[in-house]
């Protein structure tokens, strides 16, 4: 068993429950832990065999940047959910940040973290 990480994809979304975080938008963070057996794909050193990391970025993009929704757990849910059909992986972890939420006050960010077992 293996594991891929994808760490603080950053990208431009319209997400949220409130109509300016849609109108406006917002920066959204991404990390991503594939867990999987790539022994086949390392050993051959063939991308045919194993992950395309540029696939797997370029959902998260596509989900992030070209679809809405209220919740950085739909989100979350979406993209492991794509990731899962996409891949022969026995798990996917999604973390979802946002630095930018207006809850009336100073934090870092809220992340949301969504796990998928095949």
């Amino acid at each position: 068993m293996g594991r891929l990480l994808f760490k603080n994809m950053a990208f431009y979304g319209y997400h949220g429950v409130f109509a300016a975080e849609k109108e406006v938008g917002q920066r959204i963070e991404v990390d991503l832990e594939l867990h999987g057996d790539f022994e086949a794909a390392a050993r051959a050193d063939d991308v045919e065999l194993g992950v395309n990391y540029v696939d797997v970025y370029t959902i998260v993009k596509d989900f992030v940047e070209e679809r809405e929704f209220n919740l950085l757990e739909g989100l979350g849910v979406a993209v492991a959910d794509q990731i899962l059909d996409a891949y022969d992986l026995e798990k996917v972890v999604v973390r979802v940040r946002n630095s930018y939420a207006p809850l009336g006050g100073l934090m870092d960010y809220i992340e949301a973290e969504v796990v998928r077992n095949r």
